[in-house]
């Protein structure tokens, strides 16, 4: 059974996340920020990692890059509902330093458990 990290401070997106991906046989982890999940990733290795980008402590690009530089066969996950600057951008930035597949929130999640399951395959 494959594990996947799931990495959002928010609470909802996470609990979504973990009954969805529960639901279809996955193995699942939470962090409420990429410093835990970092943290989390070093303790139990993940197969998958679902990040948002836009979080406090370390914000998603710099914990793609961390992880990238801990596990370069590691899978990622990057999403996004922009801020500043739109989603579109951060989602480039995030595939620049690491991140395998990305996905604006809000998604739709047969899209996403697609994605989940191409890159578990």
């Amino acid at each position: 059974m494959a594990r996947i990290l799931i990495i959002d401070d928010e609470v909802m997106i996470r609990d979504l996340l973990v009954k969805i991906l529960e639901r279809e046989g996955y193995e699942t982890i939470t962090a409420s920020d990429g410093k835990d999940g970092i943290k989390t990733h070093r303790e139990n290795p993940a197969d998958l990692i679902i990040t948002d980008l836009l979080m406090p402590e370390k914000d998603g690009i710099e914990t793609i890059m961390e992880l990238r530089r801990d596990s370069q066969d590691v899978k990622i996950i990057a999403m996004s509902g922009g801020g500043k600057i739109d989603s579109e951008t951060y989602l480039q930035m995030a595939k620049t330093m690491g991140a395998i597949e990305t996905i604006a929130k809000p998604f739709d999640l047969r899209t996403l458990l697609k994605k989940v399951q191409e890159l578990l395959e």
